[in-house]
């Protein structure tokens, strides 16, 4: 295989000496054909064509030094040679223009001639696989004299480099750890996504789409995201997190894009939005499938060109910030349906993890005990453990059919609380397993019957034909919320029970209004449910 060498004529280093003496001085691409261990078949050099004379002396030069060796010449225009952006795109088209040959010649660009910018444009290209080779740096000898001086092939291929892979690969799996929580889980399918999604954090800003039921950790993951990506220096800003769910109507539009004053009745302040907040930073939409339309176009917008107008506006603002989304529904049925612009899921499904379900998982419960065992024990500032017979038995259970884990991470969480809060000398027996074990069981069938029984309710209200005409998820929704509103005074009770969190949030509070608008979404009323 022949060995040719790219190189820019150096048209100050390559000039030194006059006549003969030039011969004393060390000059970069002659010094290339000066050592005996580097033999170069071929000398591509490039040149403006006002520096032709130079190139010949340096031509015949070279053939003097290593007579077998070819050298052609390729003319560029360097208007103006300190200008990154002519130079690069020179260097480029001279790049597309050149008919490399990998199977029979072996490349190197040389970057010790030309000025600082042609020498970082040649570095860059290398790097980028324009120029398909590795690196030669030429360095003159420490004392002024007749030798060759030195040179340093360089590879960019940081795989073949043991102590930078060794390096790299720590950083992954450090990473990998963290987005994990620290938990050493055993689940291959689990660990795989996890393993991509680390490296996903670190190189994409583009959107990231979690999908998963329920309790599955889909808002812890976005916050070791963000944390991730803080750390490595890919953001600045902060984590905003909002659950779309609670969004609704001239709320959601005023939360996440901000309003003017007097956009609305009771819009007494400009307020920026969420968007604009999460400038710099992350955004995290939990539950993205439950905003309506007209957000979701504006978010689209938001998304792909950094701009969009806040409720009331005449003017367009700008924020740039990086999103995850969460759901726990199925958005491209939803986007079958009418119900979720098409567009909007092709934007952020770029990168798509669905977390299993903790029954999904049962090689890693084990692993999640420890971990809410330590957290607990943490919080409490008390060592907290299973004896042996306690933890077989508690493991037994939460591994088989039996444990529904319905709410899954939240109920191993409560789990693990309950029964180390009732620990006497921070110890579990096998008697606190089993009463946990018995709530558990209880604690399951209640809610499947209190469902069923709330679902009727909504059912007879409704009437078969309105209700049949909503999806599951809607009917379980209308349930809930036909039992919150027959079990309060009033709709601002209802409110307060409905967004007991979400509410704290807000400077002022109309809780009334927010339950008025979401029963609209079924065309029932308050009165009707009571």
């Amino acid at each position: 295989m022949k060995t040719v060498a790219i190189s820019i004529l150096g048209t100050v280093l390559d000039k030194r000496g006059k006549r003969s003496k030039r011969w004393d001085k060390w000059r970069p691409t002659v010094s290339m054909f000066q050592h005996d261990d580097l033999l170069i078949d071929r000398l591509d050099l490039v040149l403006d064509k006002n520096h032709q004379r130079l190139a010949d002396q340096v031509t015949e030069d070279v053939q003097h030094a290593s007579p077998e060796t070819k050298v052609v010449h390729h003319y560029v225009n360097f208007e103006n040679p300190w200008d990154f952006e002519t130079v690069y795109s020179e260097l480029l088209d001279f790049c597309r223009g050149y008919t490399f040959k990998p199977g029979r010649e072996q490349y190197l660009t040389h970057i010790t001639t030309g000025t600082h910018v042609a020498q970082i444009c040649l570095y860059l290209l290398t790097e980028a696989g324009y120029l398909p080779g590795k690196l030669l740096q030429t360095s003159p000898p420490r004392k002024e004299s007749g030798n060759a001086g030195e040179y340093q092939i360089i590879d960019l291929d940081l795989s073949k480099y043991d102590q930078i892979a060794s390096r790299f690969q720590k950083e992954h799996t450090e990473g990998t750890s963290y987005l994990k929580g620290g938990i050493e889980t055993n689940n291959k399918k689990f660990n795989a996504m996890i393993e991509q999604l680390e490296k996903v954090s670190i190189r994409s800003t583009e959107p990231i789409l979690i999908t998963g039921p329920t309790g599955a950790g889909k808002s812890q993951l976005a916050q070791r995201v963000y944390e991730l990506r803080k750390h490595r220096g890919n953001l600045e800003g902060n984590l905003v997190a909002v659950n779309c769910a609670t969004l609704r109507g001239e709320n959601a539009m005023s939360a996440l894009f901000g309003h003017k004053k007097g956009a609305f009745t009771g819009a007494t302040t400009d307020r920026p939005g969420l968007l604009k907040e999460a400038d710099q930073g992350l955004l995290f939409l939990d539950e993205v499938g439950e905003l309506g339309l007209d957000e979701q176009a504006m978010l689209l917008r938001a998304i792909e060109d950094k701009r969009f107008i806040p409720f009331g506006a005449d003017k367009e603002t700008s924020s740039d910030f990086q999103l995850i989304a969460g759901t726990n529904r199925d958005l491209a049925k939803f986007a079958r349906e009418g119900k979720f612009r098409e567009d909007l899921l092709a934007r952020i499904d770029l990168w798509e993890y669905c977390l299993p379900s903790l029954r999904e998982r049962p090689e890693d419960i084990e692993p999640n005990i420890e971990y809410e065992l330590e957290k607990f024990a943490t919080k409490r500032g008390q060592l907290i453990s299973f004896n042996k017979t306690a933890r077989d038995i508690y493991l037994r259970f939460s591994q088989s059919p039996e444990a529904k884990w319905s709410a899954n991470f939240r109920d191993l969480n409560a789990s693990i609380t309950r029964m180390g809060t009732l620990a006497d000398g921070g110890r579990i027996t096998a008697n606190l397993v089993k009463e946990e074990i018995s709530r558990l069981k209880a604690k399951w069938k209640t809610s499947t019957q209190a469902g069923e029984n709330q679902v009727e309710q909504a059912r007879e209200l409704l009437g078969d034909a309105r209700f049949s005409q909503l999806d599951l998820y809607d009917q379980i929704i209308l349930a809930g919320i036909t039992n919150v509103c027959r079990n309060s005074s009033s709709m601002a009770e209802a409110g307060r029970t409905l967004f007991n969190l979400s509410r704290t949030a807000k400077k002022s509070t109309n809780d009334s209004h927010r339950i008025r608008q979401l029963l609209e979404k079924y065309g029932v009323s308050f009165d009707e449910l009571r």
